[in-house]
């Protein structure tokens, strides 16, 4: 991990998608998961042609809510925009991962379930070590069960 690579930790269902800004970012990642044994379904988008963000991120936040995937990964150029459109969706808890501490943090406290990249601001390696550490990471639950039960609670349907 301390050389920028992702170890395979456990076989997981993943979902990924990204915007213009984060389509090479994205595209490294997914191979680089899959080249571990990761199951990787990619939302796109396909090129580095500008796009809106909602059109990739409301499809991988509905195949969460669906429980086709695990985990996700989100990425546009400063990871906000995906991030927000990903956390309109009731089963998601998306949380910007700037660093590998953060990264932990989400998935210890926060139960985060995507872990949101901001691609203009990570390199490659970056970026892989934030997913490798977001990945192995796993929620404590105690105190921090009762937090995340009270996201949705205020909600209408």
């Amino acid at each position: 991990m301390e050389d920028g690579t992702v170890e395979k930790i456990e076989k997981i269902r993943a979902g990924i998608a990204s915007d213009h800004a984060g389509y090479g970012l994205k595209t490294y990642l997914a191979e680089r998961l899959r080249e571990r044994g990761y199951e990787v379904t990619d939302y796109g988008t396909d090129s580095d042609s500008s796009v809106d963000y909602p059109d990739f991120g409301h499809p991988l936040g509905k195949a969460i809510d669906n429980g086709e995937h695990d985990c996700g990964i989100a990425i546009c150029y400063s990871g906000n925009g995906i991030g927000m459109v990903l956390n309109r969706h009731r089963g998601v808890r998306a949380a910007l991962c700037w660093n590998k501490e953060i990264a932990a943090l989400a998935r210890k406290h926060n139960n985060a379930n995507v872990c949101v990249l901001p691609a203009h601001f990570l390199t490659n390696g970056e970026a892989e070590e934030i997913v490798c550490t977001f990945l192995s990471a796993s929620f404590d639950g105690g105190r921090h069960a009762r937090r995340i039960g009270k996201i949705n609670a205020g909600l209408q349907e």
